[in-house]
């Protein structure tokens, strides 16, 4: 059941800022295996890739999901979003979205979100989302190590038994980058995030594909498979990244433009012989 909860604290993404991330959570109902991931928007390719962290981590499939009804996930109706019902159809992963007041349902992840706060929030600090990521992981070999208070069996031992009545998780998980196509503007940058990352301005009026993983912000020109940026995605807003290759490759084109100018004809000036100016002044 993917869950999100809301870090205690926010995390230093760099620039000084500080952001608040989400921890989307799952469980499986028999053994209590638990996994998590941690995202920094609730849009859908960011909720897609932190469930499919927390399949890696399941390394199986179970037969469905349980959601809340988040806005990505559910349109209406009890009806998933069509990226959703996308992504769950290329796994064959079955669905329940629950009700809107199934508070039993949702007990179980509840508590579990009640000793993530305690055991795995508090008192601790975070560098930066690598650091966060890095973090998450090591928690959760600890948590699942543990015996469970209910079961009162050792989670991952529990979880063997479970696993061998999944289905195996496929080698190629769904797509989740964010994926558009976009026409290069005469400013030759593109937006995601609220931050701007260069373009190649020998491209402006090309059509490219850009995609945006959790790490990466790449662009492709359409018709050649030319690269039209790569840069490192940053979780820090309000900024400008320029690619040193790409702003080399601006100022020669505005050189060569400034070049192609037809120099402005200077006036022509009579000069007069200075003997004209002796005869004048009947020297």
């Amino acid at each position: 059941m993917p869950r999100f909860r809301v870090l205690e604290r926010e995390v230093p993404v760099g620039w000084g800022q500080m952001r608040k991330g989400y921890l989307l959570t799952a469980k499986l109902p028999f053994s209590r295996m638990f996994a998590a991931a941690p995202i920094f928007s609730k849009r859908f390719e960011d909720i897609s890739w932190g469930m499919s962290q927390c399949l890696i981590q399941f390394d199986a499939l179970p037969e469905l999901v349980v959601v809340d009804r988040e806005g990505a996930l559910h349109k209406g109706g009890g009806h998933p979003t069509d990226q959703f019902a996308a992504y769950l159809g290329q796994l064959s992963l079955g669905w329940i979205i629950l009700d809107a007041g199934d508070a039993p349902a949702k007990g179980s992840l509840e508590r579990e979100h009640r000793y993530v706060h305690g055991n795995l929030e508090a008192g601790r600090s975070f560098v930066n989302p690598l650091d966060l990521l890095d973090q998450v992981n090591q928690w959760l070999i600890r948590a699942n190590s543990r015996t469970h208070s209910v079961t009162k069996r050792v989670i991952s031992e529990h979880f063997a038994e479970e696993k061998a009545s999944m289905e195996p998780l496929p080698k190629d998980l769904p797509d989740t980058d964010l994926r558009q196509v976009i026409r290069v503007p005469a400013q030759p940058y593109l937006r995601l995030d609220t931050n701007d990352y260069s373009l190649d301005p020998r491209l402006v009026g090309k059509r490219v594909e850009v995609r945006a993983s959790q790490e990466l912000v790449t662009a492709t020109e359409l018709d050649t498979g030319r690269v039209a940026c790569h840069h490192t995605r940053h979780f820090a807003k309000g900024l400008t990244f320029t690619d040193p290759a790409h702003q080399e490759a601006l100022d020669q084109m505005r050189f060569e433009r400034k070049d192609r100018k037809p120099s402005a004809r200077q006036p022509e000036v009579e000069i007069r012989p200075l003997a004209r100016y002796d005869q004048l002044i009947g020297a």
